[in-house]
């Protein structure tokens, strides 16, 4: 398993991450609970209003829509590097929604654009955050805001554990990293919080469907595939890390509010 962020170059890498996610697509939803609840910590900062809003790694469009529904009168845009998963969004949620394939380290919208962006779970993905903190400030209107949610280092520290290979560590900048692509956009953070977040499942197959049924699972470049004694191997460690309400995963997630100055 590998979920390294960090392959050689960067359109390899953006085109690793988008067909993972599409590939991923048709049982997205039916997995990916730990990512829905660490949303809910993010939608209650969204405000009362809004007018023209970007849904950033909009996925399937679970919270795109929500987002349609919440701002009946605003103009409400998904945005996925992955075809597979606007597939999905568009078959579901239908034309209401404006659905856009990009990236978000060059988004294919013109300056000033949107008041809103939400984001839930998908610039971790991003092989250059200051790339797509300049992107925000540059779509935003002034007086926009940002709320986004992602992760920090020290996220699947379990499954390292039990693989026992770095690359099981998602690669993410961490906090001072995030901070100085923050203070170079000209963004201002209102709001930040760091918090661990804890899943529980079953046996080590519950658990690696829920990080493959995401998407979390960009190979590397000559990767080589665990034997079966080493996948045994990893799953007696990850025994080791039982507790009674299962196996653990934990993810680092860090939120954020950024606003871009009038």
């Amino acid at each position: 398993m590998s979920t390294t962020a960090t392959p050689p170059h960067s359109a390899s890498w953006q085109a690793s991450v988008a067909h993972a996610f599409s590939r991923a697509a048709p049982r997205y939803d039916a997995l990916a609970g730990a990512q829905r609840q660490i949303g809910e910590t993010l939608w209650s900062t969204l405000p009362g209003r809004a007018s023209r809003v970007l849904d950033l790694g909009c996925g399937t469009g679970y919270w795109t829509h929500r987002l349609f529904q919440r701002f009946p009168s605003a103009q409400v845009t998904g945005l996925d590097i992955a075809p597979g998963m606007l597939a999905q969004a568009k078959a579901r949620y239908g034309p209401r929604i404006h659905w856009q394939l990009g990236n978000a380290e060059a988004l294919p919208f013109v300056a000033g654009t949107f008041d809103r962006v939400f984001s839930n779970l998908a610039i971790q993905w991003c092989r250059d955050i200051g790339a797509v903190m300049n992107e925000l400030h540059r779509v935003l209107a002034r007086g926009g805001q940002a709320h986004l949610t992602t992760l920090l280092p020290e996220t699947l520290t379990e499954i390292a554990h039990a693989w026992q290979r770095p690359e099981a560590l998602l690669q993410t900048p961490d906090r001072n990293e995030l901070a100085r692509a923050i203070d170079h956009s000209g963004l201002t953070p209102i709001h930040q919080l760091a918090k661990r977040h804890t899943f529980h499942y079953p046996d080590l197959n519950a658990v690696m469907a829920s990080i493959k049924g995401v998407g979390a699972q960009v190979a590397r470049p000559h990767a080589q595939r665990l034997t079966r004694r080493e996948l045994q191997t990893a799953r007696e460690r990850f025994e080791t890390l039982r507790e009674p309400q299962g196996l653990p995963v934990s993810y680092q997630c860090f939120t954020l509010h950024l606003e871009k100055p009038l």
